[in-house]
């Protein structure tokens, strides 16, 4: 299994990118802030929400096989409950990278339990926890002391499965 850096640097070396859970509405929940983030690094990013026409003022895909272009990998910020069936399309779509958005356990987390092993079972490389805007430069300060904090009190994943 590669460490987590390794985990990041290959999921961030991909160009096409879907997050799933953004939101139609709450401007800044972490899906929506995560996608504002990729867009401006220069990624190209497909919003994914079931309930949403458009997100951030782009059209947004009911699932990630309604994606126009071929994903090379899933930001999941969702409810946990959830993740498992976004794996499923992963699988189903060909896509080999998820990541689990996690920050502060407070703020809830789209790691589930079922959801990694699926991704295990599927050969997707998951990133089980943490936050892309932890590692995509440049880093705003907020999210390098979140990183700082995470990872000396646990809170970030060991290494990529």
């Amino acid at each position: 299994m590669p460490a987590l850096q390794d985990a990041v640097d290959d999921f961030l070396a991909q160009k096409c990118i879907a997050v799933a859970g953004v939101s139609r509405t709450r401007k800044n929940e972490p899906a929506n802030l995560i996608y504002r983030k990729l867009h401006k690094a220069g990624y190209q990013v497909f919003p994914v929400n079931p309930h949403a026409e458009t997100v951030e003022g782009d059209r947004c895909y009911p699932d990630l096989e309604s994606v126009p272009a071929k994903v090379d990998g899933v930001v999941i910020a969702t409810r946990a409950e959830v993740a498992e069936e976004i794996v499923r399309q992963c699988a189903e779509a060909g896509i080999s990278r998820v990541w689990m958005h996690r920050a502060l356990k407070l703020a809830g987390t789209s790691v589930s339990d079922a959801a990694v092993q699926l991704c295990r079972e599927n050969n997707i490389a998951v990133i089980p926890g943490g936050c892309p805007m932890m590692f995509c430069e440049p880093v705003d300060l907020a999210h390098k002391c979140l990183r700082w904090v995470l990872n000396l009190t646990g809170g970030l994943p060991k290494q990529g499965l």
